[in-house]
């Protein structure tokens, strides 16, 4: 059962504090918080070797950024960076911490009918680096994940559009052409 606290309200046990490094996985709350900057902000793509989730910011959000850094560790913290008159942060995801942590919670969050075009991307990905992805057992039916994953196309002349932001925050589309899937 989930106890929910109506926003603006404090608990009757004082105010609500930061997890602690030694308490272990993420909370619900704190999962939650990263799917939703990551469909708001998120750029899903990778190197052209291996998938990667960036998540790029103003440095005025540095105190999120560095809750990041405390609450998924496996996640690099670049910057701050200063480029054509733009402060800003950036977090990445990549490998192992991407593949067995972070996907995982992704999958179990972001669907079509949340956002169309992030699910569209995440997918994408997925695709492009389904290789470097093998080892994690991907949900796609309502009886491996409790509810329903519908499917999402991009347009045609979209499904190219795999990119990524190099360290230096320069965006990158991977010219690379999408395996064929017999569609």
């Amino acid at each position: 059962m989930f106890h929910v606290i109506p926003c603006g309200e404090t608990p009757s046990g004082g105010p609500i504090t930061v997890r602690k490094e030694d308490e272990g996985m993420a909370t619900e709350l704190e999962q939650g918080l990263l799917a939703g900057l990551l469909v708001g902000e998120g750029h899903f793509g990778g190197d052209g070797r291996q998938p990667q989730i960036t998540l790029r910011m103003h440095v005025r959000h540095e105190s999120l950024f560095r809750w990041l850094e405390r609450t998924f560790p496996g996640g690099r913290l670049y910057g701050p960076y200063s480029h054509d008159g733009r402060d800003y942060f950036q977090w990445m995801v990549r490998g192992a911490y991407l593949r067995e942590e972070i996907l995982p919670l992704l999958e179990c969050t972001i669907d079509a009918q949340l956002d169309a075009h992030t699910y569209g991307r995440l997918q994408l990905m997925k695709e492009r680096y389904a290789s470097r992805l093998q080892s994690l057992a991907t949900p796609t039916s309502s009886a491996a994940t409790g509810r329903s994953v519908p499917s999402v196309e991009l347009p045609d002349d979209r499904r190219d559009e795999i990119g990524y932001v190099t360290p230096g925050g320069i965006d990158v589309i991977d010219p690379q052409p999408m395996p064929a899937t017999g569609r």
